[in-house]
């Protein structure tokens, strides 16, 4: 089996809204990391304290034949066509441990989807 890591930036308040909508699209789980960020623009400040906004890390570790569905849904669900509202991005895993129960769930999903 080939994995890949969907790692997705949003903000705090919508970060449910996509780990939701990633198990939907068939994501086991998830793991969210609380982060800060910076973008295009400056970050705004305060008597000198740089005011940042929180941000989540949400990674998904994923089969291959899904990530296509997964980030579609994730992308809707966090509105990434609107700017400053966060991204996703995928990264090729080589090497898992400790999923071996989810192995076969995945293993029947490819089967049955796509032979």
């Amino acid at each position: 089996m080939r994995f890949k890591m969907i790692l997705a930036s949003v903000k705090t308040e919508i970060s449910e809204k996509v780990v939701d909508a990633g198990k939907e699209a068939g994501a086991t789980g998830a793991t969210i990391i609380s982060a800060r960020g910076t973008g295009l623009h400056e970050a705004k400040t305060f008597f000198g304290l740089t005011l940042e906004d929180q941000t989540d890390i949400i990674l998904f570790l994923v089969e291959e034949h899904i990530v296509n569905e997964i980030m579609e849904a994730i992308g809707e669900a966090g509105e990434f066509l609107k700017p400053g509202t966060g991204i996703a991005f995928s990264l090729p895993v080589d090497h898992v441990i400790g999923m071996e129960s989810q192995i076969e769930l995945f293993k029947k999903e490819v089967r049955d989807n796509y032979f």
